[in-house]
């Protein structure tokens, strides 16, 4: 059974909301979760809620939403980096946490680190589609990326998608401004030249629209290109709800519309809630990961936890020390993980560089 840490103060509706979908994961999920957090404090919402069995960890420092990641590692005793803590001795196998997505990564990057395959760990995450849900990838984490960290995103979000979202074969796509080879930037262009070598299963660019249209199950993008699709796909959303929620409450015709259409439209709502995708796995990390939204109800954060119960039982990270780790994509300093073949032939249309002779023994510099 799989034993997950959970920050108790981390998000705008703690440690109420955090503690009531702890006791939902316990009581649906199969897992074991530990609060972590300033002791009275949660001991009074379990108190509340007539629940005694959930193990607390005191943790005397709470990181703010507003913080900024060096300040939040100055706190030693934050609740955030004492499950972080947690999970670097081996004493759980997953941390989950709605607090600052920034001081999330900067705590898990100081303690645990990334794998050693890896160039960055990204945010992964999981939006509604018609069919099973795409992945987008990097969604916030790396503002500023080269070609062979999206190639790098690539290989992780295939792994993600095939391993947690059931998808076999993933489809995986460049996020840009057309699907003409001639659009995108000089970072699109050359990240898709270098995953096109890759054993992926590539589609070439993709749009925004297709994130929802079924034709791509792995979005690749650099971590500001996403973190604004991802706001723009939330506003968007929201102002949708606002606009139904005016037109069912506009006469008795269409009030009684809505009385007629509920069930359908809860069935839709549920579709496209962020609550039942849970939390936002920091993908690349020695150790599993989750984000959960900063106005996570209960049910998100129950969902949030299921998300790293599955990273933990897919064994997310294994799969994808092996891919990257493997004769498909062998490590080296320079080319970040990608033989050095498909990095020679990249640097070749970027530079003018005659590629190497493929009979010279190493591949040369790589």
């Amino acid at each position: 059974m799989p034993k997950i840490a959970v920050d108790a103060m981390g998000g705008d509706r703690a440690p109420e909301v955090v503690v009531e979908g702890a006791m939902l994961a316990t009581e649906e999920l199969g897992v074991e979760v530990v609060l972590v957090g300033q002791r009275e404090v949660v001991e009074q919402e379990l108190t509340r809620h007539g629940a005694h069995r959930l193990e607390i960890v005191s943790a005397s420092q709470i990181v703010e939403m507003h913080e900024s990641p060096s300040s939040a590692l100055r706190k030693k005793d934050s609740s955030m980096k004492v499950a972080f803590d947690m999970m670097k001795r081996g004493e759980i196998q997953a941390v989950v946490s709605a607090g600052n997505s920034g001081a999330m990564m900067a705590t898990g990057m100081f303690v645990v680190g990334k794998l050693s395959q890896v160039a960055r760990p990204a945010i992964l995450i999981v939006v509604p589609s018609v069919a099973k849900g795409t992945v987008i990838i990097d969604a916030g984490a790396n503002v500023d990326c080269k070609p062979h960290h999206l190639g790098q995103f690539g290989l992780m979000g295939s792994i993600y998608a095939e391993r947690v979202l059931g998808i076999p074969n993933p489809r995986v796509g460049v996020l840009s401004n057309g699907e003409e080879e001639g659009k995108g930037n000089e970072l699109t262009r050359v990240a898709s030249e270098l995953i096109s070598g890759l054993p992926l299963n590539y589609v070439g660019y993709v749009e925004g629209r297709d994130i929802f249209n079924g034709r791509v199950d792995v979005v690749v993008c650099d971590g500001f290109t996403g973190n604004v699709a991802l706001k723009t796909m939330e506003g968007a959303a929201g102002f949708a709800g606002e606009v139904l929620r005016e037109a069912f409450q506009k006469n008795l015709a269409s009030r009684l519309g809505y009385l007629m259409s509920r069930n359908s439209l809860r069935e839709a709502y549920c579709r496209l809630d962020y609550a039942e995708y849970g939390g936002a796995p920091l993908i690349g990390l020695d150790g599993v990961a989750i984000i959960a939204h900063g106005g996570s109800d209960s049910r998100a954060i129950k969902n949030a936890i299921r998300a790293g119960r599955d990273a933990v039982e897919q064994d997310v990270n294994r799969h994808i020390t092996e891919i990257l780790s493997g004769p498909e994509a062998g490590m080296g300093e320079e080319t970040g993980g990608f033989p050095g073949k498909i990095w020679q032939r990249i640097k070749s249309k970027m530079l003018g560089d005659k590629p190497e002779r493929e009979g010279g023994e190493g591949g040369g510099e790589e």
